[in-house]
């Protein structure tokens, strides 16, 4: 058990997740860090956010299987007896033609990018209700809204995720609990590196956005830190996109 307050990052092994879960312990979280694959990487995370003076506890869940999301929780119960906040940052994605398209490789990223926010936000609320409210906020991405060339699965449930927001951030509202999104535009991260149009995209963002410059990841993680503040407490259902206008332009 714990008197600090708790958060969950998913997919905070590395990368932005990690930004985010090492920022919410400067503030005095205990972080649950949430991994797939990379135990190496996370049991780095656990041990940089542990010197900061607060607890961190590695947990290994494919939050695209409702069963796992369930027994992480189990193991967050166990160790820290409440959760405050969830960042749901988790992603992954099949990036083809759409005509190349295959069930699996649907299947496989709705659930991850999509599916998982339901069944995290039903195991978060349950906590933060017991503990009179906390905040929710997803990720999502500029292919929700605009063509992205080979990003049809993403793309497709990015929007869920955004139209999710929505709807929890109104039945959650009862619980005091305050639901938002962050989309990004390019940034280059090691997910990028996936992008069989890498260079493009990059390219892209260094010509075209208004603001001067390509967003960085710090970009999308103090908008992140913006929503889960009590100063964003009457920011509800919104998806704050943060790509220095680039979405403004043809």
């Amino acid at each position: 058990m714990t008197t600090n307050k708790v958060a969950l990052v998913t997919g905070s092994s590395r990368g932005i997740g990690k930004k985010i879960a090492i920022q919410l312990a400067m503030q005095g979280y205990d972080i649950i860090i949430n991994y797939n694959r990379s135990k190496t990487a996370a049991l780095e995370t656990v041990a940089e956010i542990e010197q900061l003076g607060v607890r961190a506890l590695p947990i290994k869940a494919n939050v695209g299987q409702p069963e796992k999301i369930k027994e992480m929780f189990v193991k967050i119960d166990e160790e820290f007896g409440r959760l405050d906040l969830l960042v749901s940052n988790a992603a992954s994605g099949v990036l083809r033609h759409v005509m190349e398209l295959e069930e699996s490789h649907w299947d496989w990223t709705m659930n991850i990018n999509s599916k998982a926010l339901l069944f995290l936000a039903q195991e978060a609320a349950k906590r933060m209700k017991a503990v009179g409210g906390g905040k929710i906020v997803s990720i999502s991405s500029l292919g929700s809204i605009r063509y992205l060339k080979n990003y049809t699965t993403v793309g497709v449930s990015k929007a869920a995720i955004e139209a999710l927001t929505r709807y929890l951030a109104v039945e959650l509202a009862e619980m005091n609990i305050v639901v938002n999104a962050v989309s990004g535009g390019a940034v280059d991260t090691d997910a990028l590196k996936h992008f069989p149009n890498r260079e493009e995209l990059l390219e892209d963002a260094k010509q075209k956005t208004p603001a001067g410059r390509m967003v960085e990841p710090e970009d999308l993680v103090n908008a992140v830190m913006f929503l889960l503040s009590e100063e964003a407490s009457m920011i509800r259902g919104q998806t704050i996109i943060v790509d220095g206008g680039r979405s403004l332009l043809v």
